[in-house]
């Protein structure tokens, strides 16, 4: 503890005697400083004992006092030291009466007791406290460091850090995610300074910043070697961090930062080993993918997963999505493959798991915040999801998170599930703009052949259609004889240029009928509600 006004009464060679202020001993002494100004409140910082023998004090003066007093007190001065058998025997009552109406500390000095004897009483117990803090926090630094190369992970650190600091501590990701808290119920409150976690990872690293009042004082901490932030650290106590806290606190940040720069080494080794059993997998060789796999994702291997392609045209625009996936996956024990391939990152993970869910969560918060008619835009995030596969059937995965991808962007939707796509019509994807301009211009020649009343082609051929090339059932529809139908498909291949033969050419008319009616309907639905 820094030494007290109380302690300096209590040492047994300075013979002090309180004279006022007893209510006030537990004041903290700064340093001893010896003065005969009038006013030496100038020259003052705070929290100094002002020792004096009022030689240049007309101390029996109680409105010379009164005023004196107030400004020493005024100026945070911790107390006065008045020496006694100097210029007065005793100290005067205009004194005393002036210190105890404001409450100012005042000690009386005997005459055998030098100014410097409090002044080197005081130097020593500073100097005594701040060896204390100092070992303390040696002793904080070297148990933070034994608790983060014993394998405990980062808890064991916080728990440690923690009991240093007498209060709590916490751990976050990039995301303002909680990672780990200690003691336990902190996660809770640490929960809530997220926004302030976000804020403080916008700045350049290191930074810190300072939430709550005395009662709940946090002190946030960056953590990170670079510009960006890589987490941060909260640390919360009742009061201001002292010396040995502070120690223990720096301890803790330089040990996590080396966590966080170890662990994103690992990370980057991780995902060449992923990429490597991806481009396996989608090899279809699952069998080599699965002896490289090892421990670190055979688990993923031997159980369904989903293989998700993510996309953002901002620069590390897809970060935020894929720490909110490895934060859950980290905190459920699953296995999460990750590889960045430019703008896209291709994630494999466990089917049901907890990873697969923080992403649809994250879709839909961002669909939630940002609504996006027409289409995805700028730097939106968007996710194709595939069905439930396993390793003989990677490269059908990765061809249907493709496809759900490019639907995602079309529908400007951040996240589209190929199970949407394969459980549903095809009807609804005809509304595509692109879809309808091939529609239109299929069908131009046949719809301009009708406007000029020299037939009914394209009803002719959504009826020949529709009746898979049946001549008979066809022209019963249309109330035409079958010749006439023959007739008419003859003049559809005629001003097409194509054969009615070829399958495709069947199915892209067929499209292009359905995509034309798709269109009328909306229409329609759009004039009725108008």
């Amino acid at each position: 503890m820094p030494p007290t006004l109380a302690s300096l009464v209590q040492h047994p060679a300075l013979k002090l005697t309180v004279r006022a202020g007893a209510d006030r001993l537990g004041t903290v002494v700064r340093w001893a400083h010896a003065s005969e100004l009038a006013d030496p409140v100038p020259y003052m910082d705070g929290g100094e004992l002002l020792l004096v023998a009022a030689t240049n004090l007309d101390a029996g003066n109680a409105e010379a006092m009164r005023r004196y007093v107030r400004r020493l007190a005024g100026a945070g001065v911790a107390g006065v030291g008045f020496a006694v058998g100097v210029t007065y025997d005793d100290i005067p009552a205009a004194l005393v009466a002036a210190a105890e109406e404001a409450g100012l500390p005042l000690l009386e000095v005997p005459r055998r007791t030098p100014f410097l004897a409090i002044s080197k009483a005081v130097s020593a117990a500073i100097a005594a406290d701040q060896y204390r803090a100092v070992t303390a926090g040696f002793e904080a630094q070297r148990e933070l460091t034994r608790a983060a190369v014993a394998g405990d992970g980062p808890a064991g650190l916080l728990a440690r850090l923690a009991a240093h600091i007498d209060g709590w501590a916490a751990l976050y990701d990039t995301s303002g995610a909680v990672l780990a808290a200690a003691p336990d119920w902190a996660a809770r409150r640490a929960a809530r300074l997220t926004p302030d976690v976000r804020r403080l990872r916008d700045r350049p690293a290191p930074a810190s910043v300072v939430v709550g009042d005395n009662e709940d004082r946090v002190e946030l901490q960056s953590l990170g070697a670079g510009r960006r932030a890589r987490g941060a650290l909260a640390v919360g106590t009742g009061a201001a961090l002292g010396t040995a806290e502070r120690y223990a606190v720096h301890s803790a940040v330089a040990l996590l930062t080396l966590t966080t720069a170890r662990s994103r080494s690992l990370q980057g080794a991780e995902q060449r080993l992923g990429a490597a059993v991806l481009r396996m997998l989608l090899a279809g060789q699952p069998d080599h993918a699965r002896a490289v796999a090892g421990d670190l994702y055979g688990d993923l291997l031997d159980a369904p997963f989903r293989l998700l392609i993510a996309e953002s045209a901002a620069p590390a625009g897809a970060e935020p999505l894929t720490e909110t996936m490895e934060t859950a996956a980290a905190r459920s024990g699953e296995a999460l493959l990750l590889v960045p391939e430019g703008e896209r990152v291709v994630v494999l993970a466990a089917d049901g798991g907890a990873a697969v869910a923080a992403c649809a969560a994250y879709a839909e918060a961002q669909d939630e915040r940002a609504p996006r008619d027409g289409g995805a835009e700028g730097g939106d995030l968007v996710v194709g999801l595939s069905a439930p596969a396993g390793p003989v059937a990677v490269s059908a995965a990765y061809k249907q998170a493709e496809q759900a991808l490019s639907v995602a962007r079309r529908r400007g939707r951040a996240l589209v599930e190929h199970e949407e796509l394969a459980a549903g019509s095809v009807l609804p994807l005809l509304a595509d703009d692109a879809v309808r301009a091939f529609a239109d211009g299929m069908l131009r020649a046949l719809h301009e052949h009708d406007a000029k009343g020299r037939g009914d082609l394209v009803a002719s051929l959504r009826a020949w259609l529709s009746r898979h090339g049946q001549w008979d059932a066809a022209a019963a529809d249309l109330g035409v004889h079958r010749h006439t139908l023959r007739y008419r498909m003859r003049r559809v291949e005629e001003i097409l240029g194509r054969s009615l033969d070829d399958p495709d050419v069947r199915m892209e008319l067929w499209l292009a009928l359905k995509a034309t009616e798709t269109a009328a309907s909306a229409q329609g639905d759009q004039a009725a509600q108008g």
